[in-house]
């Protein structure tokens, strides 16, 4: 899609006012700083699922001067929901007029034309954000996409496509790789920088719970639309539970290791999944990164498993626990003896990951972060694949030579899909 020439006029009137604005600040009162941000950001969403609506609340409660303007989903009584939702909360941060609600799998590309969109939230299911990523960095708009960025090495690709653009363009890309913000993971990777656990030997990481959702087929539903429904359970949709979910974990040990996986070689299996899901409930991959460094890596969704979620990295003189969701990090040496210890919140992280974005976007400094988020992505699709095919995989084959590419060919809201199927490690191809 070609640029749109009245939005790109105004993406850079917000950062160039906002840039004038800031250097200002420096010598100027308080309520001159206010006046720096008074240029209202205007928002444009493209699924309006739990995800989306949350994406939202969190940006408006953290964002002075920002306004959904338009929405799009499959259905557009999703939309009216998340409208309806995001108005109670925010009432002067929504207007969204009739006639910029938009459905079907088109809907999006309404958000992307419309001149009068400034950054748009990409929160549908995971097996469209590469292409939705590209075409609306190529529309001139900011992005916010959820994780993961990518579902195979094709959408990988094309990640890296919007990525450099995105940077030629200055067009923000921050995606919702949350523990990036969060102060306990920041701290705990600082001091493990610094040295305090010596060097790095190993880790652990573990996103362990109980059973998924399921939405059973609907009368009169085609292939597509049960899929689209029923997203979580179709590869080509989700990437399955390592890379839809898990990713977080895989995401926080690469930056660990300050680098990608050389390899990667596992097994998992399922045994609670409905019969047309694709979804395997566990997989243990173990991956070496540079240095000859592994990571135990374990993911699974089975009902009344423990559930056990969170990272351990064993240095030469400590170990470094990094616990997920809000439970904080601390450090012991192989005494036992704790060295240092910080609490965390995911919920102030999931807030700053949308005030940076904004922030960088009045600065006239857009942050693009979609590399990291496709690396971390296809470091998930890389353990998938070990474990489905029951072969090892390196990082070097999936970048160069793989061809596997999920996304259906001519998909059309009422056509029809290839018959679910679960992979089979030795009958499963790397491709």
């Amino acid at each position: 899609m070609a640029q749109d020439s009245s939005a790109n006029s105004r993406r850079k009137f917000i950062a160039t006012t906002a840039s004038i604005s800031a250097a200002a600040t420096m010598v100027h009162s308080s309520s001159e700083v206010k006046a720096s941000a008074e240029e209202t950001i205007r928002i444009g969403i493209v699924g309006c699922g739990g995800r989306g609506t949350g994406a939202l609340n969190d940006s408006f409660s953290t964002n002075d001067n920002v306004k959904l303007v338009a929405a799009s989903d499959l259905y557009a009584n999703k939309c009216a929901n998340t409208i309806t939702q995001i108005s109670r909360r925010h009432p002067d941060k929504v207007d969204v007029a009739p006639d910029r609600v938009y459905d079907g799998l088109e809907g999006y590309k309404k958000i992307l034309e419309r001149s009068d969109i400034d950054l748009v939230f990409l929160t549908t299911s995971p097996g469209f954000r590469p292409y939705h990523i590209l075409e609306t960095v190529e529309a001139g708009k900011h992005v916010f996409a959820e994780k993961p960025s990518c579902v195979d090495p094709a959408g990988y690709r094309v990640c890296l496509k919007a990525d450099q653009l995105a940077k030629k363009n200055q067009t923000g890309i921050v995606t919702g790789t949350q523990y990036r913000r969060q102060a306990n993971y920041i701290g705990a990777i600082e001091e493990i920088r610094k040295g305090i656990i010596g060097n790095i030997v190993s880790a652990q990481s573990r996103y362990c719970s109980t059973g998924i959702w399921y939405r059973n087929r609907k009368e009169g539903m085609s292939d597509a639309e049960y899929q689209l429904n029923n997203w979580m359970h179709f590869i080509w949709l989700s990437g399955d539970q390592i890379a839809e979910q898990a990713v977080h974990n895989i995401d926080a040990m690469n930056w660990v290791m300050g680098s990608n996986p050389l390899t990667a070689y596992g097994s998992g299996g399922r045994f609670t999944r409905p019969d047309d899901s694709e979804m395997w409930d566990n997989v243990s991959i173990d991956y070496v990164y540079p240095g000859n460094k592994t990571l135990s890596f374990m993911c699974r969704q089975i009902p009344g498993s423990k559930s056990d979620n969170g990272n351990v990295v064993y240095g030469s003189e400590g170990i470094c626990h990094i616990g997920a969701m809000s439970r904080g990090s601390y450090i012991t040496d192989y005494d036992g003896k704790k060295i240092w210890e910080q609490a965390g919140s995911i919920g102030d992280a999931y807030k700053q990951e949308h005030k940076d974005l904004v922030d960088s976007i009045r600065a006239g400094k857009p942050i693009v972060e979609l590399k990291q988020t496709a690396d971390s992505s296809l470091t998930a699709v890389m353990g998938r694949m070990a474990a489905y095919t029951g072969q090892e995989v390196t990082w070097d084959f999936l970048t160069k030579e793989s061809k596997l590419d999920l996304y259906p060919k001519n998909l059309a809201w009422d056509g029809e899909l290839p018959k679910p199927q679960h992979a089979i490690p030795g009958t499963t191809k790397l491709i």
